[in-house]
């Protein structure tokens, strides 16, 4: 029988790293199907680029809620469970 470890907390770096992986995951599937930010952001509800640059990038303390993944799972016709797939690196990228 497996034992499952109980996590009282996740540190704030911690969260911060996993958002970024998510956005990254977005980023990278967005750039594969050749879809750009301000079409994905109108496919999924939002009038402009921005919202996804900044979510792709965790900048300004934005990022992608469940909600956000599931219609961009939708329109990407992914599995959601793509997003959350392990990152080589979680530091801030330089790409757009």
């Amino acid at each position: 029988m497996k034992l499952l470890k109980i996590v009282t907390s996740a540190s704030e770096e911690e969260v911060a790293q996993f958002y970024q992986c998510v956005g990254k995951n977005v980023k990278r599937l967005r750039k594969k199907l050749g879809i750009s930010q301000l079409e994905l952001a109108l496919l999924i509800g939002h009038g402009s680029a921005a919202f996804l640059a900044n979510s792709e990038n965790c900048a300004r303390g934005q990022h992608f809620n469940l909600e956000h993944l599931f219609k961009i799972s939708k329109v990407m016709e992914v599995n959601m469970g793509e997003f959350f797939k392990p990152c080589k690196s979680t530091g801030a990228s330089k790409e757009a």
